[in-house]
């Protein structure tokens, strides 16, 4: 997140383009928000076989394949 002039610069969890809000009537996410978002997102890369060990605050992984536990 960053500002441009009287904007904030927003950008998803997993990355993307970024888009102006205004500071007014933007907030932080909620524990219960933020843990949707990055359900959501966990389930997105499964789905697509991209593995979980690059969403932030995952596990660290032992095996090279990814694989935990």
């Amino acid at each position: 997140m960053g500002h441009e002039g009287p904007y904030l610069q927003l950008r998803p969890l997993g990355g993307g383009r970024e888009w102006d809000a205004d500071p007014a009537r933007s907030r932080p996410l909620g524990p219960a928000e933020l843990l949707s978002a990055r359900v959501a997102e966990a389930n997105a890369r499964s789905r697509t076989g991209l593995g979980l060990g690059d969403i932030r605050g995952s596990p660290p992984t032992d095996r090279p394949d990814g694989v935990t536990g």
